[in-house]
């Protein structure tokens, strides 16, 4: 059972509903990491930034980066 609520676009802080917005319009869904930090919406900001510059075009593909992000939360024993 989770410790933390997941807000929705609906539902969402004042300061986060731009960021779900945003990711909303470019993914089609917003994660439930981002739904999670929405709590505190100064550090889902920082959050956001960093997956953005993480994300940004690079050498690596998407695709990889995605992956990578997976196999990381596998050997870490997380839920992604």
């Amino acid at each position: 059972m989770a410790r933390l609520s997941k807000f929705d676009l609906d539902n969402a802080p004042p300061g986060a509903k731009p960021i779900f917005e945003a990711v909303f319009k470019k993914r089609g869904n917003i994660p439930n990491m981002f739904r999670t930090m929405a709590h505190r919406p100064e550090i889902l900001t920082t959050m956001d930034a960093h997956f953005k510059a993480v994300m940004a075009p690079t050498t690596l593909s998407v695709r990889l980066k995605e992956l990578l992000v997976l196999r990381v939360s596998e050997i870490n024993g997380c839920d992604y």
